[in-house]
């Protein structure tokens, strides 16, 4: 699996909003009969899995009206946490996946609501 350490680049990288950034696993090459398959076929395909490199922040959540004007007003924006979390196994939407290539490695970011499932390593209890 691929992390984010303190010597690497990936520590730079700030992903925005409710979107995930993924390592996309090497898709198989063979049919079950043992036919290799044209890159171009696998790309085509619409679900993916990857491994979750970074998150972003979350959804903001709007903060309250407040009548009492002379209070000073607290600017920080809040967020509702993603689900997703570095390290999780995610299966997602590729039609809905924007690919990109960062220090020579291929990388995928996907919105949250192109997730469809997460397969974590550890107990979710």
């Amino acid at each position: 699996m691929f992390e984010v350490t303190s010597d690497n680049r990936l520590r730079r990288l700030l992903v925005v909003g409710d979107r995930v950034l993924i390592k996309p696993k090497s898709p198989t090459d063979r049919t079950n009969s043992g036919l290799y398959l044209p890159p171009t076929v696998t790309e085509k395909e619409q679900v993916q899995s990857g491994y979750v490199i970074k998150v972003g922040p979350g959804y903001p959540i709007p903060s309250a009206v407040e009548d009492e004007v002379w209070k000073d007003a607290d600017e920080k924006v809040k967020y509702m946490p993603l689900q997703a979390q570095e390290g999780d196994l995610a299966i997602y939407l590729q039609r809905n996946a924007i690919d990109l290539e960062y220090d020579g490695e291929k990388y995928v970011v996907v919105p949250q609501s192109a997730i469809l499932l997460l397969d974590r390593s550890e107990d979710l209890a």
